[in-house]
């Protein structure tokens, strides 16, 4: 796992030193959805919460590679509190474009959970099934809570009733990228969230 945090340190500097802004992509973008801005006002906001919630508790953050990355580092640099973190990258297969709900494992954690109150960090949650599955893999591995904190929920796309403990902001049902999120691995390093024209995704 230390090579996935090498990753993670290098692909957020990455992003800082590059800042590709909308303008920059403005061919393959319908609209920007969230500024730079207030992306990082609602994440220190967040962040104070969280820090306020999990005094004198024994923290341990959790992101999924590779969406993650960027609010997970951005996150936990605005905590007051001691919040080591870990890594998982997972993947759900099935045939064509739908997935069986089934989740594969890639990367695991090298932490153990055990007794630990753990907080996922998610990128989005759209249908829910990957997330629903990890909350209940790190119950089912001794974690004393686990909580989740998504930057981006996308409710018209929820197929699984999962809990989401904070949330960033909810957004309607358009295909988003920036801040970690991507298309064929382009668009991470766009430092807002903002909607990709159809016209480049192939709908």
């Amino acid at each position: 796992m230390k090579r996935c945090g090498t990753l993670v340190i290098s692909s957020f500097v990455y992003a800082k030193i590059v800042n590709m802004q909308v303008a920059d992509i403005r061919d393959d973008i319908d609209y920007e959805l969230i500024s730079h801005e207030d992306l990082m006002k609602r994440i220190r906001e967040v962040a104070k919460q969280v820090s306020e919630d999990y005094k004198n508790r024994n923290i341990l953050l959790v992101a999924v590679l590779k969406g993650a990355v960027n609010t997970l580092a951005v996150f936990s640099q605005e905590l007051s509190v001691n919040a080591p973190m870990d890594f998982m990258s997972l993947s759900s297969y099935g045939s064509g474009t739908q997935t069986s709900g089934q989740i594969k494992v890639r990367e695991d954690l090298s932490t153990d959970v055990r007794g630990k109150d753990i907080l996922i960090v998610e990128d989005i949650v759209d249908s829910g099934r990957t997330l629903d599955w990890l909350v209940n893999e790190l119950k089912g591995r001794g974690a004393n809570s686990v909580k989740v904190f998504a930057l981006l929920s996308k409710p018209a796309r929820r197929e699984v009733d999962v809990k989401i403990d904070y949330t960033g902001f909810e957004i309607p049902d358009a295909f988003v990228v920036g801040f970690g999120m991507d298309y064929d691995e382009r668009y991470r390093n766009l430092n807002s969230i903002a909607v990709l024209k159809p016209s480049v995704y192939g709908n």
